[in-house]
């Protein structure tokens, strides 16, 4: 059994396209739950998930709080993360379950490739850094999805109850090398970089990160985020 994972607050729109993803004829050869664990959304989420098929489970808000609040209601022997804006493509079905099927992936974790949906050259360089960043730095972010085995993830002690960094933390936990990346790409949506600038939203992200390295908690960083 797979559980697929998904935070969300106000994700109405964006939901729909992503659970479409998620249920390729393919699908069918993975028994799977898609949990939808929502932080107070007051648009149509709610609606959205159970029509595409998923659990709607309500917890506090916070994406640390949701992925923890997710994975405790989940009943599945492996745990794939995703965003909400995150579109795993085609061939993702395959490509998951052939990490699962090797035991010796029982103690490591796999991503995705990033992508954006956006056609802008400035996209394409971003996705290269980023794809430097993973693979060097052994640092992939949420919207790259995040796939562990259960019993993995609870040696670990699961994603902590922060409001910001969750996906560092874990990742950190999990260390570099016991990360893969999978050869399939998952298409995030674009909007928060057209809308914060290709330039000024990764320079905020590696400020967030040299402060957290520095000791900053997460509650300033989300303070400071906002």
């Amino acid at each position: 059994m797979l559980s697929i994972i998904i935070p969300t607050l106000n994700a109405g729109a964006a939901l729909p396209l992503t659970l479409a993803c998620l249920s390729s004829p393919q699908s069918a050869a993975l028994p799977h739950e898609i949990i939808i664990a929502d932080g107070g959304s007051v648009d149509r989420t709610a609606a959205a998930a159970i029509d595409g098929g998923a659990i709607f489970l309500e917890s506090s808000r916070g994406r640390g709080c949701q992925l923890a609040a997710g994975a405790g209601a989940a009943t599945g022997e492996w745990l794939l993360f995703l965003h909400a804006d995150t579109r795993p493509q085609a061939g993702w079905w395959e490509a998951v379950a052939e990490f699962i099927a090797d035991p010796d992936n029982s103690s490591m974790a796999a991503y995705f490739s990033f992508a954006l949906d956006d056609d802008a050259r400035i996209a394409r360089l971003l996705e290269r850094l980023v794809r430097l960043r993973s693979s060097f730095f052994g640092l992939p972010y949420g919207d790259q999805g995040l796939l562990i085995s259960r019993a993995h993830y609870d040696r670990l002690g699961g994603y902590k109850s922060v409001p910001l960094m969750e996906d560092v933390d874990f990742v950190r936990r999990i260390g570099g090398r016991k990360l893969r990346s999978l050869s399939v790409t998952a298409l995030t949506s674009a909007d928060k970089y057209r809308r914060d600038g290709y330039f000024r939203r990764p320079l905020l992200n590696i400020l967030l990160i040299a402060l957290y390295s520095a000791g900053v908690s997460p509650s300033q960083l989300n303070r400071l985020y906002r």
